[in-house]
């Protein structure tokens, strides 16, 4: 979902810049919930308060929900077929291929210089050689990065 809504957010529409955006999406990544729906708030909400934020949670949402009904039922009935089976196995690439893409246009935005990657690293290193806790880890990068850049 991501290069979806950086399309549609930046680049179609110039509703927010890159940085906006990142924040947005570090936010978004942050709080409960699903990023696409974090986001959509955020966004609804910068550009028509409450009520913009309101609107763009159930644009969001509802088509979302009513697709996933529609296939679970149909899921359901037809998860045995072959071709079903196939295209879930066809699926798996695309899958791995729109995640990497999100990543790696997410990480090409936050390093603009060197204090980025150093925190990343330090975060890593600080949650898997140390086993520190995840929100700490945000709730450090957050001062380092209020240190560093203010």
């Amino acid at each position: 979902m991501i290069p979806l809504i950086q399309k549609e957010i930046i680049q179609a529409h110039a509703w927010l810049t890159m940085k906006e955006f990142m924040d947005i999406i570090a936010i978004a990544e942050m709080t409960p919930g699903p990023v696409a729906v974090n986001s959509a708030t955020f966004v609804g909400y910068k550009l028509g308060g409450v009520a913009g934020a309101a609107a763009a949670t159930v644009g969001v949402v509802f088509p979302s929900f009513v697709i996933i009904v529609v296939f679970a039922t149909l899921f359901l009935k037809y998860k045995d077929a072959p071709a079903v089976k196939a295209v879930f196995k066809g699926l798996r690439p695309a899958v791995t291929a729109l995640i990497a893409a999100a990543a790696i246009s997410l990480i090409r935005a936050a390093f603009v210089d060197v204090a980025g990657p150093v925190i990343a690293v330090a975060v890593l290193v600080g949650m898997f050689k140390f086993d520190l806790n995840p929100i700490l880890a945000i709730v450090l990068a957050a001062v380092a990065g209020i240190v560093i850049y203010l």
